[in-house]
C-alpha cells in the first residue's frame, strides 16, 4: 500500500482526495490547519442565511466537470447572473461587462463613440491596460476598468497586470442580453449548506486531520513532521503556495487577501432581478458587493450582503503579473520528484473551481499511468497543456 498526503483541506485536497480514492493501493492522509474542511468555499450562517468568504459559483465551460460536480453535489444553473458597476461620478450603475447600450447614459458618449470607431483591438497588448484601451478606448478603460482593478490589486499601476487572459467577462464590450455567462455555465449547489457534503463525499476514504499543522518538511525524503512525529509519503500532494511548502527559498510569493464585512438588511432582496454582485469602481474602500441569496436560493424577509475590501492580511489570489508567475517557477522546477502542487496557490495561478477539479483529474490519469516518475513537478501550466493532450485524445 502506498501512501499519500494532501496538504490543505480546501476545494484543491478535497478534490485530489476524491481522485486519489478512486485508485487502488492508496492510503490517503489530508492534513488542515483549520477545524472545518472546504476552506473558503465552506458555507457558513450569518443571522439564518449562508454564505462563503466570496461568491464561490461554480463557473466552467466544460460540460464534462459540471456534471461530475452536479452528480455528487445536485447543482442549480444561474445563466441570468448580471453584474453592474457604480460610477460615481457619473451617480449611475452601467453593466459589466461593459454594454454598448449603456454608452449613450455616459456624459461622455460622443468621446467614447469616436474612441471605439478607432480601436485598433488588442492582439499586440502586452498588459491589461493597453489590452483595454486597444478595445474600448482610454475614456471606457479609465471610467470602468482602471481604477477598480487598481484598487482590488492594491497596486499604483494596472499596467503591472500583464499575464490578464482572465480579466474581461467573456468579451470587453457587450452587445444583445446582460447576462454574464453566454459561454460558460454559472450554478451553485441547491443544498443549504453550499458545496459542504461535496468535502465530505471527496474524503470518505480518507484519513482527515483537522486543527492539524505541519510543522516541518523534508521533501527530498517525502516526509513531513506532523505532530510531533515524522511521517514519510511516496507521493505529497500540495495546496498550499510553494514558498510555504519549501520555504521562502527564492524569496515569498506575494498575493492579495480581502476582508469581509457582513450586511444584513430588512428587505427581501436588496438588488434588482439578476443582479447578483455590484462592483464599485471609485474611493469606496470595497470593491463589490454579493447578495448571496441570488445564489443560495435561500428564503427569507430579510437579504445578506457581503462587503469585500482588499487586503494584506491573508492570501488569496496571486498576482497575474509574468515576474511573479517566473518566481513561483523558481519553486517549481526545484520541487523534488514526487511532489504535485495543484489549486490556486499551489500553482500560482488565477484559477477557479473547475479548473482544479481538471488539474485532479489529471493529476489521478497521471498517477494510474506512471507519470509521477517523470522529474518535473506537475503544476500550473504543465496541468492544462496535459489536460488539453487528454481531451483531444477522447476526442479523437
Amino acid at each position: 500500500m502506498k501512501k499519500a498526503l494532501i496538504i490543505g483541506g480546501g476545494f484543491a485536497g478535497c478534490a485530489a482526495a476524491h481522485q486519489m480514492s478512486q485508485l487502488s493501493g492508496w492510503d490517503i492522509t489530508l492534513v488542515e490547519s483549520a477545524p472545518f474542511l472546504g476552506g473558503g468555499v465552506k458555507t457558513h450562517w450569518h443571522g439564518g442565511h449562508p454564505f462563503t468568504y466570496g461568491p464561490r459559483h461554480f463557473l466552467t465551460q466544460d460540460d464534462r466537470l459540471f456534471d461530475y460536480l452536479n452528480r455528487l453535489v445536485p447543482m442549480r444553473r444561474c445563466q441570468e447572473h448580471e453584474f453592474v458597476t457604480y460610477i460615481e461620478q457619473d451617480a449611475q450603475f452601467y453593466n459589466f461587462p461593459i454594454h454598448k447600450d449603456d454608452v449613450q447614459r455616459m456624459p461622455e458618449c460622443e468621446q467614447i463613440e469616436e474612441e471605439l470607431e478607432v480601436a485598433h483591438g488588442a492582439a499586440a497588448a502586452r498588459n491589461l491596460e493597453e489590452y483595454w484601451i486597444g478595445s474600448v478606448g482610454r475614456t471606457l478603460y479609465e471610467k470602468m476598468v482602471k481604477g477598480y482593478t487598481e484598487k482590488m490589486w492594491m497596486l499604483p499601476e494596472a499596467r503591472m497586470l500583464d499575464d490578464f487572459g482572465w480579466s474581461p467577462k467573456g468579451v470587453a464590450l457587450k452587445e444583445g442580453p446582460r447576462a454574464c455567462w453566454d459561454s460558460a455555465i454559472s450554478a451553485y449547489p441547491v443544498a443549504p449548506n453550499g458545496y459542504d457534503d461535496y468535502f465530505d463525499i471527496a474524503t470518505a476514504g480518507t484519513k482527515v486531520l483537522l486543527n492539524t499543522t505541519i510543522t516541518d518538511y523534508d521533501l527530498e525524503k517525502k516526509r513531513a513532521k506532523i505532530n510531533g512525529d515524522w511521517h514519510a509519503f511516496d507521493l505529497i500532494i500540495s495546496t498550499v503556495s510553494p514558498d510555504v511548502l519549501m520555504g521562502p527559498a527564492y524569496g515569498e510569493l506575494p498575493f492579495i487577501g480581502r476582508e469581509f464585512l457582513k450586511i444584513v438588511l430588512p428587505v427581501e432582496f436588496a438588488f434588482p432581478e439578476n443582479v447578483y454582485f455590484v462592483y464599485y469602481a471609485g474611493g469606496e474602500p470595497f470593491t463589490r458587493a454579493v447578495e448571496y441569496k441570488k445564489f443560495t436560493g435561500h428564503k427569507s424577509d430579510s437579504t445578506f450582503i457581503g462587503l469585500e475590501m482588499p487586503s494584506l492580511t491573508n492570501k488569496l489570489y496571486p498576482y497575474p503579473i509574468k515576474t511573479e508567475i517566473a518566481h513561483a517557477q523558481e519553486y517549481f522546477e526545484n520541487m523534488p520528484e514526487g511532489i504535485v502542487s495543484i489549486g490556486r496557490a499551489g500553482s500560482y495561478k488565477y484559477i477557479d473551481i473547475d479548473d482544479i477539479i481538471d488539474q485532479a483529474m489529471v493529476m489521478a490519469e497521471q498517477i494510474k499511468g506512471g507519470g509521477l516518475d517523470h522529474p518535473v513537478p506537475i503544476h500550473g501550466d504543465w496541468f492544462r497543456d496535459v489536460a488539453a493532450e487528454m481531451r483531444a485524445a477522447n476526442a479523437a
